[in-house]
């Protein structure tokens, strides 16, 4: 090979290239990546605008009025729940040449965050629905079961990533093991929790907006959040699941045995 030239290697998946010659961490040839991104955030800030402005619109309370409580649920859920949970899956997509340590800790606070917004909102819903005059069933429709289910597996998880892969202690061999279902559960707390969200939508707006058949305003508003939040989802998973868009290991990122498993 001629000196001065160029040194690639094709990545074993996706079919990437990573320049060993440029010093410093391997960098890969994400055709379309940024571009993709950047869609994605802004769809992500727009599903967020449009839900904040759709609860703001209806009033937001705590106790004192039961039904303005309720508005907290929505905004609260759908800001931890597929906002903020959607942009922790992709961390260890969007800052790919960090270390993998510190891309574990970027990736639970993310997460972090999400807990108390998600305490808040489950209160929130449970109090507009037992402080109603007269109150109103708990636990009863899809809506319910699904988002607790999604709620209770995204612990389930958190805590499973918190003892696996930020305690010290545990095993190369078994973080090896665990980090694949991690990783899979991650994916389908995040599908559950967009699930969730489009059916207590359309409950939402078949109960609360009048003629709904007809398409008024509040009607289109809740529409246009449901669309908004099946494309950032859609987005989301075509940056995780694209082969070439996984993050090669750095070679600090310390075992070997982990860093073949590629994020």
């Amino acid at each position: 090979m001629a000196v001065g030239e160029s040194v690639h290697k094709k990545t074993g998946e996706g079919g990437g290239y990573i320049n060993m010659d440029a010093g410093g961490p391997p960098q890969q040839l994400l055709k379309g990546f940024n571009p993709l991104l950047a869609v994605t955030h802004t769809v992500g800030l727009l599903l967020v605008a449009l839900v904040a402005y759709w609860c703001g619109k209806q009033g937001l309370a705590w106790r004192s009025v039961p039904s303005k409580e309720f508005n907290w649920h929505p905004l609260l859920m759908v800001l931890a729940m597929v906002y903020l949970n959607g942009n922790a899956i992709l961390t260890f997509r969007v800052l790919r040449n960090k270390r993998k340590v510190v891309l574990k800790y970027i990736h639970g606070g993310i997460q972090l965050i999400t807990l108390p917004m998600v305490v808040i909102g489950l209160v929130a819903v449970f109090d507009s629905h037992n402080l109603a005059v007269p109150p109103t069933a708990n636990l009863y429709t899809l809506h319910s079961w699904i988002g607790l289910s999604a709620v209770i597996l995204f612990f389930s998880q958190y805590l499973l990533g918190l003892t696996a892969f930020l305690f010290p202690g545990m095993s190369a061999e078994y973080r090896s093991f665990i980090l694949p279902y991690h990783v899979f559960n991650g994916v389908a707390v995040f599908a559950l929790a967009v699930g969730a969200s489009l059916i207590g939508l359309n409950e939402k707006a078949i109960w609360a907006v009048k003629n709904y058949s007809d398409l008024p305003g509040d009607g289109v508003l809740i529409n246009m959040i449901g669309v908004v939040m099946v494309l950032f989802a859609f987005l989301v998973g075509l940056l995780v699941t694209k082969a070439e868009y996984k993050r090669t290991p750095l070679p600090e990122d310390g075992s070997p045995l982990l860093a073949s498993q590629r994020q």
